[in-house]
């Protein structure tokens, strides 16, 4: 599981601007560059679909794992889902 490899110091607790972009079918790429540059070039182009603020708790975003999304931002620059499912290992 995923959530046996978060470090306690998790640096993006105090919240952070998320930007999303839509990739071929329903794969969703999120990160932290508000140009989707660091995005896997395997689901390329990437469209811009919307920029939100993330926290750890709180208000749960649709259609994403807020605790999945901040972890794989945090270890690998980016979160990428499948029909909602995290591929983000496929890609790394």
């Amino acid at each position: 599981m995923w959530g046996t490899r978060r470090s306690p110091e998790f640096r993006y607790a105090g919240g952070m601007m998320v930007h999303i972009f839509r990739g071929p079918g329903r794969v969703f790429g999120c990160t932290a560059d508000a140009s989707g540059a660091n995005l896997p070039a395997k689901f390329a182009p990437w469209a811009p679909f919307k920029s939100i603020e993330m926290s750890r708790g709180g208000e749960p975003v649709p259609g994403i794992d807020k605790e999945e999304c901040l972890y794989d931002i945090e270890a690998h620059g980016f979160h990428v889902t499948d029909a909602h499912v995290r591929i983000t290992d496929q890609v790394i």
